[in-house]
């Protein structure tokens, strides 16, 4: 997976996901993460089982007995130490819906014809890329097999290119394509290449999906379309996207080279939850 790269941060100051900001908050280091992380878990969970089982009876206990019921569900979790990690995921998970719900339609409402699929489907597969990716041009194949064998489902194309200035150009590129209702075309026709993007191969991949290359010319320096891959490089790092590809589906993302079942199983699972 390719690292997201720009001018305003380094990969090393991107916004940190929520594993690695409970990581920095306990102290950081991996050798101390542990044990941060048991303490953590323990005494929020601790409180919460403590919480669950007090009632207006209980309030009244003596100090002694509410104290040794307290002890007793800190030595269940310390017995069942596997809660740990599960309490740590599921807050996770609680934090990655939450910050998508509050981001679902920038996410999912795609510039221009910068889609493809069924327009109307009941899932919408978010896919953040860079055309410069060796992962993204591997994992396109699985994306185009999702389209064909799934009649429900949109696919958005989000650019976002962090590999440089190739990558940007062929971005806007990509973005007029959208403008002409054939971007799907230039898509598939870049990924089937290979080797690094170039300035011929840009001119190659207008001409083989039908672009009007006078409109492609002024989309390199048109500040509506670099408004656009900004904003797309924006929201990815919002979401704490480290590199491409990157997936949205659902309450889901998935970041890499995942893999067609991945991406079919991440699908199917949304479609069931909606």
């Amino acid at each position: 997976m390719d690292d997201v790269e720009g001018p305003a941060e380094t990969p090393q100051e991107q916004k940190p996901g929520f594993a690695d900001r409970l990581r920095q908050a306990l102290g950081g280091s991996s050798a101390h993460w542990g044990w941060w992380a048991a303490g953590l878990a323990v005494g929020v969970l601790g409180a919460m089982l403590a919480m669950r089982f007090v009632t207006p009876a209980e309030a009244t206990l003596p100090t002694g007995e509410r104290a040794a019921m307290e002890k007793l569900v800190k030595d269940t979790i310390l017995d069942n130490p596997e809660i740990i990690p599960q309490a740590i995921d599921r807050l996770q998970t609680r934090e990655v819906e939450k910050l998508l719900a509050s981001n679902r339609e920038a996410i999912e409402t795609p510039f221009a014809g910068a889609w493809a699929g069924n327009p109307d489907g009941d899932v919408v597969l978010v896919e953040f890329f860079d055309f410069n990716c060796p992962y993204c041009r591997q994992s396109s194949g699985d994306v185009e097999r999702l389209l064909k064998e799934d009649p429900n489902l949109k696919l958005v194309f989000r650019d976002m290119p962090v590999l440089g200035p190739d990558s940007e150009r062929f971005a806007l590129a990509a973005l007029s394509a959208a403008q002409q209702g054939r971007y799907a075309a230039f898509y598939r026709n870049v990924f089937a290449g290979q080797g690094a993007l170039s300035q011929e191969r840009l001119i190659r991949n207008t001409r083989a999906a039908g672009l009007d290359e006078a409109k492609v010319a002024a989309a390199l320096s048109s500040k509506e379309l670099q408004a656009e891959v900004e904003k797309n490089v924006s929201l990815g790092r919002a979401l704490g996207l480290t590199g491409t590809p990157s997936y949205v589906v659902g309450n889901k993302i998935l970041s890499g080279a995942v893999g067609y079942e991945a991406l079919k199983e991440a699908v199917e699972a949304a479609r069931k939850k909606s």
